[in-house]
């Protein structure tokens, strides 16, 4: 019995073969427009423990979606931003920490931005336009460092900061597996 409840304790958070999906809200952004309304930013991502970094990590890759909205309306005129970013990412998790709660990252994403503008007239004088401007956001490499704190063995609370869709991102993490073996 003292025995499990050590291996436990030693237990890492993030190892290979781990497989983590995560939601995020996101605060801040340079995305988008000053006035009007916005919608939160949204993230899902997704990354698998690929192979071990010695002692004291594991390198994960994995992909990102990011999404945000922004609309402006005057009495002539509407238009709307719609804003997705999808990469791919690569992070070092430090697991010398020896926790069973807490995995802490840094990393680099590979991003390609792309926007969606329409506008549309409201004063009756005509006119409706939707662009794809593609070319306006393009390719981006951006880094990151986030923490995760597990409430248990598969659920836990994590924390971004860096570039994405957002520059501070909060929500929940799921473990879906452990190691392969190391």
């Amino acid at each position: 019995m003292l025995t499990a409840g050590i291996g436990a304790v030693q237990a890492q958070t993030f190892e290979k073969g781990t497989n983590v999906v995560s939601a995020l809200i996101g605060l801040g952004s340079s995305l988008g427009y000053s006035l009007g309304t916005q919608s939160p930013a949204i993230s899902l991502s997704f990354e698998h423990g690929t192979w071990d970094a010695g002692s004291t990590g594991v390198v994960s890759m994995g992909a990102y979606l990011g999404m945000k909205r922004f609309s402006y309306k005057t009495s002539s005129y509407k238009e709307s931003w719609n804003y997705t970013i999808i990469g791919v990412r690569g992070a070092y998790h430090y697991t010398a920490l020896k926790s069973d709660k807490l995995d802490v990252y840094g990393g680099l994403m590979l991003s390609y931005n792309m926007l969606n503008f329409k506008w549309k007239s409201t004063d009756g004088s005509g006119g409706s336009g939707n662009d794809n401007l593609y070319g306006n956001g393009g390719v981006g490499l951006t880094g990151f460092v986030g923490g995760r704190y597990f409430l248990n063995q598969s659920l836990a609370l994590n924390a971004e900061l860096g570039y994405g869709v957002a520059y501070l991102n909060l929500g929940l993490s799921l473990k879906l597996g452990g190691s392969s073996g190391k």
